[in-house]
C-alpha cells in the first residue's frame, strides 16, 4: 500500500481495523532512518485514543501509553541497543508476555529475543512524501 503523510490517519485506521485484530500484539516497524516508523506509530496511537504526547523513546528505549479504554501500549525504539543483553537487562521479554500492544522500532537489533508470534510492518521511502507499506505475519 502506498500513502502520503496527508493519508496517514486513514492508514492508521485501516491497520487498526483490518490488521490488528488478526495480529499478535507485538508489531515490528521496519524501515530505514526517516521512513516514517515513529510517525506511523504516533498516528496509530492517536487513533487508539492516546492522549499523552507520543514521542520516539530513543533515549528511554520504551514509552508506555494508555489508549482510550485504559489499556497499556508500549512503544520501543531499539536503535541505541548494541547488544541483545541490553534489552534483556530492561526486561524486554516480560513486555512480550504481558500481551499488551508492543510497537517496536529497530527490532533487527534483537533477532534472537523476538517473541514466537509477531507482525512486521515494513516501510520504505518512495520519494519525499510517499511511503510504501507492506505487512508480514510471522508465526512459527
Amino acid at each position: 500500500m502506498q500513502y502520503t503523510l496527508s493519508q496517514i490517519e486513514n492508514v492508521a485506521q485501516e491497520l487498526i481495523r483490518d490488521v490488528f485484530p488478526l495480529s499478535a500484539p507485538v508489531i515490528l516497524f521496519q524501515g530505514e532512518m526517516g521512513a516514517g516508523k515513529t510517525t506511523l506509530i504516533r498516528a496509530i496511537c492517536q487513533e487508539l485514543g492516546v492522549k499523552d504526547p507520543i514521542t520516539s523513546p530513543t533515549f528511554s528505549l520504551v514509552n508506555e501509553y494508555r489508549d482510550a479504554l485504559g489499556r497499556k501500549l508500549f512503544h520501543f525504539d531499539l536503535y541505541r541497543i548494541e547488544e541483545e543483553q541490553e534489552a534483556l537487562d530492561f526486561g524486554i521479554e516480560e513486555y512480550w508476555e504481558e500481551a499488551h500492544w508492543c510497537f517496536v522500532e529497530w527490532a533487527e537489533r534483537i533477532p534472537s529475543l523476538l517473541p514466537e508470534h509477531y507482525t512486521v510492518i515494513s516501510l520504505s521511502t518512495l520519494d519525499d512524501t510517499t511511503r510504501e507499506l507492506s505487512i508480514i505475519q510471522h508465526i512459527e
